[in-house]
């Protein structure tokens, strides 16, 4: 076990939440934090209510006057001053959301990099906040300007507690908001160490607050508080439904990453060995806990017998164990509730005639760990309503093109979806048809700062990342200008 690693990720982790960028300790017993791998308890945030989100939404509002109206040079200097450092902590930052997260910790300190890259981008998107000029047919001058929305509510989950908060702060401090986060409380840790570090990197006191408790009790302050302009939400698409209602009689700007159930499709003339790979890399990060990656695989019945033995023989070999040990490519599940649902979809599978050709049950580690698991036939139903967010691959065949489209577009979600194919037509053709945000052809891998990520249907609204991910986080005002005449 690489021990050096997690006392580093330890150094880091503070029991505390953060208001105006001030610590505030638990009072009493707080929110207990625990290491998914053992069950072990790694310590306490405090359990904050809607006094204390009251006053982070009034420090997020008495700092945004001075943050919105400076330089935007000097936010993108800032951005890159805390992208510094990030980077001087990854493998502490990595080990920390390894700790309370379970992934590997190989992959977590790749995650850290990736919300670094959000920081970096958006550091270079505030240099470009750039509006428009247009000759009016009145003969006016037309400017417009982008300008920030105002104090923000940010709302993350626990499977990327690092990456899901950079790729909103990155574009919120662009644009010059400030901001209130409400972090999962199975991983608080990672953001308040973030929130630690921006400050240390210049970040004015007032503009990032941390607020742990119970998501219900903050969730509603936020929502309710007139002064905050923009709520964003990544998480469940029952929890967003409700966010949104309690958005609407203040008529915010709301964002809403919500759940998925992607597809991922694969046809005969497909490169197997490449669509295998593919699969694996798409849906084992972080113990297929991603609201992106593979939920279903529909496969060309000529080839689905021996594309899903080949699956089946690779996933067969991934490592499982506790993040910090060498090779490791499987953690556990974040809770019991969690284990249980994987469970009932293996459960189903089975009821339904399908196979299992690997996994399938629990592990011998015990615990939260589940074996990594394929299987092949079946009622695909169940998968098209709900995400496993586990470490299964139920794979099912299709004859036709159409079948294919209809069974991938049969889902009330639309965020991620996939496509093996040699067939250029075909991919062009398919990826345009397909009802999802975003779709990945011969990739399992989708997401990186540059690229627009977000859902269509109950998957959502708005975009994160890109050039298009600041637009969340300003406002279009237009200036009209009479011109006199010579």
């Amino acid at each position: 076990m690489n021990l050096a690693a997690r006392d580093a990720g330890l150094s880091l982790l503070r029991q505390h939440a953060l208001i105006a960028g001030e610590p505030i300790a638990a009072n009493g017993a707080g929110v207990a934090v625990d290491n998914p791998a053992d069950g072990a308890l790694l310590g306490h945030v405090p359990d904050l209510g809607a006094a204390e989100t009251k006053r982070a939404v009034a420090a997020a509002v008495d700092a945004f006057t001075d943050w919105s109206r400076g330089d935007p040079h000097e936010r993108a200097a800032f951005l890159r001053a805390w992208a510094a450092l990030i980077d001087e902590n990854t493998e502490a930052l990595g080990a920390l959301c390894a700790l309370e997260n379970g992934k590997p910790f190989e992959e977590a300190k790749g995650e850290i990099a990736y919300a670094n890259g959000f920081i970096k981008w958006f550091a270079g998107e505030a240099e470009r906040l750039i509006g428009e000029t247009q000759d009016s047919p009145l003969g006016h001058l037309i400017l417009t300007y982008r300008e920030a929305v105002g104090p923000c509510a940010l709302i993350t989950p626990w499977n990327f507690p690092a990456a899901m908060l950079t790729r909103k702060l990155g574009p919120a401090f662009a644009a010059g908001c400030t901001a209130v986060v409400k972090p999962a409380s199975q991983t608080p840790f990672t953001a308040i160490a973030l929130a630690e570090l921006a400050y240390r990197a210049g970040l004015p006191a007032g503009a990032l607050s941390i607020v742990t408790g119970e998501a219900a009790v903050i969730g509603k302050a936020l929502c309710d508080s007139p002064d905050i302009r923009k709520l964003s939400f990544t998480g469940s698409t029952g929890v967003g439904r409700k966010l949104a209602e309690q958005c609407a009689p203040t008529l915010k700007r709301v964002s809403m990453e919500l759940g998925g159930a992607a597809p991922l499709v694969v046809f005969a003339d497909a490169d197997l060995d490449l669509a295998v790979a593919e699969t694996i890399k798409g849906k084992f990060r972080n113990s297929g806990q991603t609201c992106v990656c593979p939920n279903r695989v529909y496969v060309e019945r000529p080839v689905a017998e021996t594309f899903a033995e080949k699956l089946a023989a690779q996933v067969a070999r991934l490592p499982v164990g506790d993040a910090f040990q060498p090779g490791v490519k499987v953690g556990p599940l974040i809770d019991d509730k969690a284990l249980d649902k994987v469970e009932r979809h293996v459960a189903a599978i089975q009821a339904d005639g399908g196979r299992i050709l690997t996994g399938g049950a629990r592990h011998a580690l015990g615990g939260r760990f589940f074996q990594p698991t394929v299987t092949l036939g079946g009622d695909d139903r169940l998968f098209r309503e709900e995400e496993t967010f586990g470490p299964m691959v139920p794979v099912f065949p299709f004859d036709t093109e159409a079948e294919a489209l209809e069974k991938a577009d049969a889902s009330e979600f639309g965020l991620a979806s996939y496509l093996f194919t040699r067939d250029l037509d075909r991919a062009m053709r398919f990826s345009r048809r397909i009802e999802a945000g975003m779709c990945g052809v011969n990739t399992g891998l989708i997401s990186t700062p540059v690229a627009p990520f977000g859902g269509v249907k109950q998957s959502g609204y708005g975009r994160e990342g890109s050039i298009h991910g600041i637009d969340e986080y300003v406002n279009v005002k237009t200036v009209t200008l009479a011109l006199r005449s010579a």
